[in-house]
């Protein structure tokens, strides 16, 4: 029995891929098996012919950061003249925005700002749950982390502050590659690997939800990958606070990495094998935001089963020049066009009906 075989018999059997088994399938496996090995473990999760989607806005509360990070196009320095914080009567008008389109949500994010301490997040938050009724999706651990050593609290004592004023999820931004020798090559002040997963477990066990993120497609290689998505997954056997991870390539124009852009071929791959390995987050998302409508089409037959986003706003991946757009109706066309049923979604992964 060759490694390939060997592999597909634990995938059908519904056994636990290791290491070896990811390293097979980077190295060995046909892309068209992966799709029929991807699909199978996305049926088993979710056995219904159902994509769904969220209807959001990504607002960046600020675009000052001190973290330099050589794949970020959208960042200011202090005191850069671009540089902003967004003023509460623009924040309140993107929110009614959001809502009179049907959003749910907001994804809050913005840099480690080195002159707004946990007060000002506090009021932030404090301020959208007193005027409106919506989700707030905010704050990844990089600036949890940082807000932590900026006030001289714990991972926790920050997060309690935060939920206590309205923080709902947290989002999975600042992966990047969760492995120190990449993170060092390419955002060396941000937070480490161990204090992104630690601040996700604290998440978890304080009741918050959270999605799981990574960036390739720069200087990472294989094993690398296959680390990342294994910390995820022992995360994930420990606390089971994660509703979704999303992979993404790195887009390297306007940023200070040189590298070709991964392609499609590679993208649908790293899905595929993402589905496999992790077989204890229930969603795997699309990237249409960096892939376009067509990819994102095929990467249902790929193992993923929600579509994101429809992105009202987004600002940060448009920064490095890429600027795919996709109204509502779109998303739908495009999942019922693939053969799916088009659902609506919260947070949670529950229907809205």
């Amino acid at each position: 029995m060759t490694n390939i075989e060997f592999i597909k018999e634990k995938v059908f059997s519904n056994q636990r891929l290791d290491y070896q088994d990811a390293l097979v399938l980077f190295e060995e496996a046909d892309l068209l098996l992966l799709a029929d090995l991807a699909g199978k473990r996305r049926r088993d999760l979710h056995p219904d012919s159902v994509v769904t989607f969220v209807s959001d806005r990504n607002i960046n509360y600020t675009n000052v950061c001190i973290s330099g990070c050589k794949f970020c196009a959208f960042f200011r320095p202090p005191g850069h003249q671009d540089g902003y914080v967004i003023e509460k009567s623009l924040l309140d008008k993107k929110i009614e925005e959001t809502i009179a389109l049907g959003g749910t949500q907001i994804l809050l994010q913005g840099g480690m700002h080195p002159d707004l301490d946990l007060s000002y997040y506090t009021d932030l938050l404090q301020h959208i749950k007193s005027r409106f009724n919506i989700h707030i999706h905010g704050f990844s651990p990089t600036e949890i982390v940082f807000l932590a050593n900026l006030s001289g609290l714990s991972i926790k004592e920050v997060l309690q502050n935060l939920i206590k004023a309205g923080l709902d999820s947290i989002p999975g931004g600042g992966a990047e590659i969760l492995v120190d020798e990449i993170r060092q090559k390419i955002s060396p002040n941000k937070c480490s690997a161990y204090e992104w997963l630690e601040v996700m477990r604290t998440a978890h066990l304080l009741g918050l939800k959270t999605t799981a993120t990574m960036m390739f497609g720069h200087v990472e290689e294989i094993p690398h990958i296959i680390e990342h998505l294994l910390k995820l997954r022992k995360l994930q056997d420990e606390s089971n606070g994660f509703t979704a991870f999303i992979p993404w390539t790195f887009q390297p124009d306007n940023t200070k990495i040189d590298v070709q852009p991964a392609t499609a071929v590679q993208y649908l791959r790293v899905l595929a094998i993402s589905r496999l390995m992790l077989d204890n987050i229930a969603n795997l998302q699309v990237s249409w935001v960096t892939q376009g409508d067509k990819i994102a089409q095929i990467a249902l037959a790929f193992g993923a089963n929600d579509f994101g986003s429809t992105m009202i706003e987004e600002n940060v991946v448009a920064a490095a020049g890429v600027k795919f757009r996709l109204p509502r109706s779109e998303i739908v066309r495009l999942i019922e066009n693939a053969g799916y049923t088009a659902l609506q979604r919260d947070c949670f992964y529950n229907v809205i009906k």
